[in-house]
């Protein structure tokens, strides 16, 4: 398997963190030099290693901010 390159361009925010120092973020990253999208996934404490995620463009972004708003939580 071909190794992936990735570029933490912002660090939205932090989700949540588990007890062994891994924490859900949002952040925007540039995948293989691509234009970065924006990305939610866990990472270990210093981001050498990333669990499965969901990538995201502005307007999926937007769409699910949408989608959350009509939400009653």
């Amino acid at each position: 398997m071909a190794d992936i390159k990735y570029e933490i361009k912002e660090t939205v925010g932090t989700l949540s963190e588990n007890n062994k120092g891994w924490s859900k973020e949002l952040n925007l990253i540039s995948w293989n030099d691509r234009e970065p999208k924006y990305d939610i996934r866990d990472w270990a404490p210093e981001h050498e290693k990333m669990g499965k995620g969901v990538t995201l463009s502005t307007e999926e972004l937007k769409k699910l901010r949408d989608l959350l708003n009509q939400m009653e939580l």
